[in-house]
């Protein structure tokens, strides 16, 4: 684990390149137009940043070896950037809703749609393409903060998408002046009422992406089990050894702490047996389960089958 992670940090100064990028960006592309949509979309980018910045410093801490102090390793320390990232991704939300209620309340006409179009597309392309790279390098490197910052990177796009079809449908409803009866009671020409209402849309959308996150960060902090498909193949292997009368286990447990898993259980034989037999039974075990994960921490704990003391844990 420790030769694996350093690498990763890389990814967080990505993070933080695309964050500055879009940020500029977008801000331009809400200068020229005034659209609270883009305004929304410039401010998540912000919170892009801040998440970015957080990456960097965590992925650094969790690729540091155990020490005498944290001797099962620094992995966990990655929950409290998915779980600052949810956050984030909550407040953004509420910002941009509140930010287009006001304009909702308070309509000013958009102007040079066309060029905040194609500068915020830009933008969003940039995003894409980062994003992906930090979902495909997270998953494949189990890292729980790359996939969290790419997912929020994809909300992110996920906004200016929505915010573009709003935009576009308000250039061409301008176009062929086309009006709404609900724009004319508050004040808006057209289409342009759209704009605030896709911006509050998108704030409903990406909560659920931010609730998400929150909910994997508190399963990781709470010790949650391995998932099912995992839990499957640790069984899986326990009971080939298990088919034999002599042999049995239980107390299984299981754990994960970013990219690495824990797992423990007690295993029975014999009471006349060697140490070396069970030994080696032992670790003929735990390598048949390692073969199947690239970070896996097992203790096991040998018992004699017929004592009843074996059976009360």
């Amino acid at each position: 684990m420790a030769d694996a992670q350093p690498s990763l940090a890389r990814y967080g100064w990505l993070s933080i390149a695309a964050a500055l990028a879009t940020i500029a960006l977008k801000s331009y592309a809400y200068w020229l137009t005034d659209s609270v949509g883009l305004l929304s979309d410039a401010l998540e980018s912000l919170i892009n940043l801040v998440a970015a910045v957080i990456v960097l410093v965590v992925l650094s801490i969790a690729a540091r070896p155990p020490d005498d102090d944290h001797a099962y390793g620094h992995d966990k320390v990655e929950y409290f950037s998915s779980g600052a990232e949810g956050v984030m991704i909550l407040l953004a939300a509420f910002s941009i809703a509140y930010t287009a209620w006001e304009r909702l309340t308070h309509p000013e006409p958009l102007q040079q749609l066309d060029l905040g179009i194609a500068i915020s597309v830009f933008a969003s392309l940039i995003n894409l393409f980062v994003a992906r790279i930090l979902i495909s390098v997270g998953q494949r490197r189990q890292s729980i903060t790359l996939e969290a910052d790419g997912k929020h990177l994809m909300t992110d796009v996920w906004t200016t998408i929505g915010i573009l079809i709003g935009i576009g449908i308000i250039a061409v409803g301008n176009h062929f002046e086309v009006t709404l009866n609900l724009a004319k009671q508050l004040g808006m020409n057209g289409w342009e009422i759209l704009d605030p209402i896709i911006a509050i849309l998108v704030a409903i959308n990406i909560v659920w992406a931010g609730l998400h996150l929150i909910r994997r960060t508190i399963a990781g902090l709470m010790d949650a089990a391995l998932p099912e498909e995992e839990l499957a193949e640790i069984i899986n292997v326990l009971e080939r050894f298990a088919a034999s009368d002599q042999i049995t286990y239980h107390a299984l447990r299981t754990r994960y702490a970013g990219a690495r898993r824990f797992m423990s259980v007690h295993v029975l034989v014999p009471g006349h047996w060697s140490v070396q037999q069970g030994h080696d039974l032992l670790e003929l075990i735990e390598q048949q389960i390692m073969d199947k994960f690239d970070n896996m921490d097992i203790d096991t704990h040998l018992e004699p089958i017929e004592d009843l003391a074996s059976w009360r844990h």
